[in-house]
C-alpha cells in the first residue's frame, strides 16, 4: 500500500513541483522505472537546510509547492529554535490530511465527542495545536481555546468548563501545576480537577519517565505523548495500552531509521535518525525528509492491537542537540531525566560554556518554596548527574522566579563563550 501511494505521489508531483522535479532529475531518477517501495533508497534525501535555502532563493514560499499559489489556504511556520523559520503552506485537501493524522492521535488517547478539550497556547503560526483544534472539532469534541491568557486564568477556564483533555507542551503542563500551587485562594490540587488526560507535544518530556511521572502525579491524569513536525505533519502518537512508545502512522507515512553518517538503514533496537515521507500531502510534500530526531524503532505488535512500528522512549534527542563535554556526549533529554526525579526542583537551566581549551557544563535549579537546604539538594543533583553522565556538573540554586517559564517549547539548554 505504501509503495502504491508513493508511486502515485511521485507521478502527481513530477513536472508540477519544481523543487522535487529538479531534485529527482538531478539524482538521475527515471520515474517510470521506479519499483516502489523496493527502490525507496534510490530517492534522494531531503534536508531542512535545503528547504530553507530554497525559500531564501525563491522568497517567500520557495519551489516545493505543487499547486498554484491561489490554491493554498493555510499558513504555518516552524518554531525556529535553531535556525531561520521555514514557511509552510497547505491547500484545503492537504490540511485535511493533517487533520486525519491528528484524529489517529485522539483515537490513541481515547478522546471522543464526549470530551471537552482545552488548548492553553498562543495560537501562533505553528502547525501542531491548530491541527489538533480543527481535528478535535471534527471528531465532535468541544474545543476550548486558551490563547492570550495568564496561567491562573487558564486554570479557571479548565475548572469552569470542566475540561477533560488538555493539549500542551510537557513544560507547560508542569507550569500549570506550579501555578495551581500558587493560587492565593487555595483552589485545590489539579489531581481533583475534571482533566483525565493530557496530550503533550513539542518536547521529549512526555516520554521521559521522570517528567511524565511528575505530570501525572500533579494532575492525577494520564499523559499521552505525541510527535510531529510542520514539514511532515502529526505522525506519531502514544496509545493508552503502550506507555513509553510512540506509534508511527505508517498508513500515511513511510518512516525509515537511518545511520545519520552513512545513510544506511539501522536494524530495530539501534539508535538512528528518523526519515519520513508523507504520502497524502501532495500539495506540499516531503520525500525522505531527514527530521534530525534520534529514535529507536520497534516492530513488534503493540498490546493495543496496532501493528505499526513504534519508537521506544519516543524521540530520544536531536542530532544537532548533542554536545561533547570533555569527551562525553551529552543530550538535553539526559539532563532532564535526572533533574525531574527531584520533586523539590521547579525549574532548571543547563549552560554549556566554551572555554579556550574545552567545554564545560553547569546547571541552575530553582526550588519549590517549601524546599529546605538548597545546597544539599544541589549536591544530590550533582551526584546523580555524575552517575548518569560520567561528568562533574556544578549545580547552583537560584532565587525563585529567576529562571524563565515557557508556554510553548522550552529552551533550557544554552551555550555561551567564556572567551
Amino acid at each position: 500500500m505504501q509503495g502504491r501511494r508513493l508511486r502515485q505521489l511521485v507521478k502527481e508531483i513530477y513536472g508540477r513541483n519544481p523543487f522535487y522535479t529538479h531534485k529527482l532529475k538531478q539524482a538521475g531518477i527515471e520515474i517510470d522505472a521506479l519499483r516502489l517501495p523496493d527502490d525507496l533508497a534510490e530517492l534522494p534525501l531531503t534536508t531542512k537546510p535545503e528547504l530553507v535555502a530554497d525559500q531564501a532563493m525563491h522568497p517567500p514560499w520557495g519551489t516545493v509547492l505543487t499547486e498554484p499559489i491561489d490554491h493554498y489556504t493555510r499558513y504555518s511556520q516552524t518554531s525556529s529554535t535553531t535556525d531561520r523559520p521555514l514557511r509552510w503552506l497547505d491547500t484545503n485537501a492537504s490540511w485535511q490530511w493533517t487533520l486525519e493524522c491528528w484524529k489517529a492521535v485522539y483515537r490513541g488517547a481515547r478522546v471522543t465527542r464526549a470530551d471537552r478539550v482545552f488548548f492553553p497556547f498562543s495560537f501562533g503560526p505553528f502547525l501542531g495545536f491548530w491541527t489538533a483544534f480543527d481535528a478535535g472539532s471534527q471528531v465532535g469534541a468541544l474545543c476550548v481555546p486558551g490563547g492570550g491568557m495568564p496561567s491562573q486564568l487558564r486554570l479557571a477556564v479548565i475548572d469552569g468548563v470542566a475540561a477533560t483533555v488538555v493539549c500542551c507542551t510537557p513544560t507547560y503542563a508542569l507550569r500549570l501545576a506550579e501555578a495551581a500551587c500558587e493560587e492565593p485562594t487555595g483552589g485545590g490540587p489539579l489531581s481533583d480537577s475534571s482533566v483525565r488526560v493530557l496530550i503533550v507535544a513539542g518536547e521529549p518530556g512526555g516520554s521521559i519517565p521522570a517528567t511524565r511521572q511528575r505530570i501525572e502525579a500533579s494532575w492525577g491524569a494520564r499523559v499521552i505523548d505525541h510527535y510531529g513536525l510542520t514539514e511532515v505533519g502529526p505522525i506519531g502518537f502514544e496509545c493508552w495500552e503502550g506507555p513509553g512508545f510512540l506509534h508511527l502512522n505508517e498508513r500515511e507515512c513511510i518512516c525509515e531509521v537511518l545511520d545519520p553518517l552513512t545513510g544506511r538503514a539501522v536494524p530495530d533496537g539501534e539508535m538512528g535518525e528518523l526519515v519520513v515521507t508523507n504520502l497524502g500531502r501532495a500539495a506540499s510534500p516531503v520525500i525522505r525528509y531527514r527530521t534530525g530526531d534520534v529514535v529507536v524503532r520497534r516492530s513488534e505488535p503493540c498490546p493495543c492491537g496496532r501493528t505499526w512500528a513504534r519508537l521506544e522512549g519516543g524521540v530520544l534527542t536531536r542530532t544537532d542537540d548533542m554536545m561533547s563535554i570533555r569527551g562525553v556526549n551529552v543530550y538535553p533529554a539526559a539532563i532532564e531525566a535526572v533533574v525531574r526525579r527531584f520533586s523539590e526542583i521547579r525549574e532548571f537551566r543547563s549552560t554549556v560554556s566554551h572555554g579556550r581549551t574545552m567545554r564545560s557544563l553547569s546547571l541552575e535549579i530553582e526550588l519549590a518554596r517549601m524546599a529546605q537546604d538548597g545546597p544539599a539538594i544541589a549536591g544530590r543533583v550533582s551526584r546523580h548527574l555524575h552517575e548518569a553522565l560520567g561528568l562533574t556538573v556544578p549545580v547552583r540554586v537560584v532565587d525563585a522566579g529567576t529562571l524563565p517559564r515557557f508556554d510553548m517549547k522550552a529552551r533550557r539548554f544554552t551555550v555561551t563563550s567564556d572567551e
